[in-house]
C-alpha cells in the first residue's frame, strides 16, 4: 500500500463521534502530545499559526462541569432553560478521554483576513480528527455560544485570543459502523 492509499483509507474512517459512544478509556499523554503535534502542522498564511488548545484532562472535570454548567445557566435562563440538555452536560464530559478548547490568536497586525485565520484552525482540527482515526479514537468539535461567550471564565486565554469551541475526545465502545459516505465527486467538480 502506497502513502496515498494509507492516507485516503485514514481520511475514509475519519467521522464526528459523540460522547455517548465513548468507553471513557482514558488516552495516554504521549498519544494526545502526538495528535497535537499533528494539528500543529495545519497550514498557515503569513506563518500566523493561530490555533491554540486547552486540554481538560479528566482530574480537572468536577471544575469543568460546574463552568459548563454554569455558563449554560447564564445563557439560557427562565423558559429557555432545559433541564435535560443541562443535566446531559455531565455525562458527556465525564465520558470523553480529554476535552480540547480550541482557541483562535488573530494576527495582532492584521496582515490576513480574519477566515484565513479561522481556515488555518479548522485544518488543524481535521488534522486532530484524522489522527484520531488512525490511533483508534474519535472525537467531535462542539461550538455552543455559551461556551465560546463565557470560555475566559475558564480558561487562561491570550490577548487576542477567542474560543471558537471545544473538541470532545473518546475511545469508542465497540467496533463502529462504516461512516456514512459523501455524494460523488464528480456532483460537486467542473473541469475547465
Amino acid at each position: 500500500m502506497n502513502e496515498l492509499e494509507l492516507l485516503s483509507g485514514i481520511m475514509q474512517k475519519r467521522r464526528s463521534l459523540y460522547p455517548v459512544s465513548y468507553s471513557g478509556e482514558a488516552i495516554s499523554d504521549e498519544l494526545l502530545k502526538n495528535i497535537l503535534d499533528n494539528a500543529n502542522l495545519a497550514p498557515t498564511h503569513a506563518k500566523t499559526e493561530p490555533w491554540r488548545y486547552h486540554v481538560v484532562r479528566p482530574e480537572s472535570y468536577d471544575a469543568f462541569v460546574s463552568f459548563m454548567q454554569e455558563a449554560f445557566k447564564k445563557r439560557f435562563s427562565g423558559e429557555a432553560f432545559n433541564e435535560l440538555k443541562y443535566n446531559k452536560l455531565e455525562g458527556k464530559i465525564r465520558k470523553s478521554s480529554c476535552i480540547i478548547a480550541i482557541g483562535m490568536v488573530r494576527d495582532e497586525k492584521e496582515r490576513i483576513p480574519e477566515w484565513e485565520e479561522i481556515a488555518s484552525v479548522a485544518c488543524s482540527v481535521q488534522n486532530i480528527y484524522l489522527s484520531l482515526a488512525a490511533s483508534g479514537y474519535g472525537g467531535y468539535w462542539s461550538s455552543p455560544s455559551f461556551v465560546i461567550n463565557h470560555a475566559a471564565d475558564y480558561f487562561d486565554l491570550e490577548e487576542r485570543e477567542r474560543c471558537l469551541g471545544l473538541f470532545y475526545i473518546g475511545k469508542p465502545v465497540e467496533v463502529l459502523p462504516d461512516p456514512h459516505l459523501k455524494g460523488a465527486v464528480e456532483d460537486k467538480l467542473k473541469w475547465y
